[in-house]
């Protein structure tokens, strides 16, 4: 039995006061960041090969079914808008395609040929990354995705929470989080879900720091989005330059960004 999918450590869960399940639940979410730091080498080797396919030029897959899939699906649609790169740049696909997001399509992880077929009309070449998603480990559409992958010479990661899967078999750079059985027996979004969010926000973070997305601690690719962004933007503009923040702004939304402000004004190269 997968790891993921053992009895819970906790039973007669029904019986619990409300306060008793937010407090065991908690208790078992204190688990998930240990679990991640102990893969800190493998997530390392898998952040290091992404950003030097992407300053050659490639592309960040993620794909994944289920909960795994929208995982990867948020990751990607947030790094344009923090990080100003371009759309496609990272790519997220979740067996089932696009209607997948909202509602569940039956048996669509089980495909062992779809998941590459989804992957083909990006017209896919070894100057990309591809990371499969999967607290299993045996997702079908994904474990068949990174297969054929790997038979074409394309760079494979992948995301699971048990040992020896095999995803990981199909993988050049496997992260295994391993979280533990869940609360709710074999719910994998709880636990083993919280684990792959945090392994994706290091991988694109790290990964959009070192292509050079990133300048001090700030995002100054970022696109101007909404308000919010904009004041965000203008502070960092008013704060490197003296400037005021009517002016300020000014500046910033005649650039667009905050680095293409910045340049300038002779701040930035």
């Amino acid at each position: 039995m997968k790891i993921t999918e053992s009895p819970s450590l906790y039973r007669q869960l029904e019986k619990m006061s409300t306060g008793e399940l937010l407090v065991n639940i908690n208790a078992e979410d204190h688990k998930v960041a240990g679990a991640v730091e102990k893969a800190i080498p493998q997530i390392e080797k898998l952040v290091d090969v992404i950003a030097d396919k992407m300053l050659a030029g490639g592309r960040l897959f993620y794909i994944g079914a289920g909960t795994s899939g929208r995982l990867g699906i948020v990751d990607a649609s947030e790094c344009p808008p923090t990080y100003g790169v371009p759309q496609g740049q990272v790519i997220g696909l979740i067996a089932g395609g696009d209607s997948a997001i909202r509602k569940a399509v039956e048996f669509a992880e089980d495909n062992t040929e779809q998941g590459w077929k989804d992957l083909l009309p990006y017209d896919i070449d070894i100057k990309d990354v591809v990371v499969g998603i999967a607290a299993s480990g045996g997702t079908p559409y994904v474990v068949g995705a990174l297969k054929k992958c790997r038979e074409q010479g394309i760079t494979t990661g992948c995301i699971t929470c048990n040992p020896n899967t095999a995803v990981a078999q199909q993988a050049d750079y496997p992260v295994e989080v391993i979280t533990g059985p869940e609360f709710v027996t074999g719910s994998t979004r709880m636990k083993a879900g919280t684990a792959q969010k945090l392994v994706l926000n290091m991988i694109s973070t790290a990964a959009m720091i070192k292509i050079g997305r990133v300048e001090d601690n700030k995002m100054v690719n970022m696109q101007l989005t909404n308000d919010k962004l904009v004041d965000r933007g203008t502070i960092m503009i008013n704060e490197a330059t003296g400037l005021g923040y009517d002016d300020s702004k000014k500046l910033l939304l005649q650039h667009g960004s905050v680095k293409r402000a910045l340049e300038s004004f002779g701040l930035m190269k």
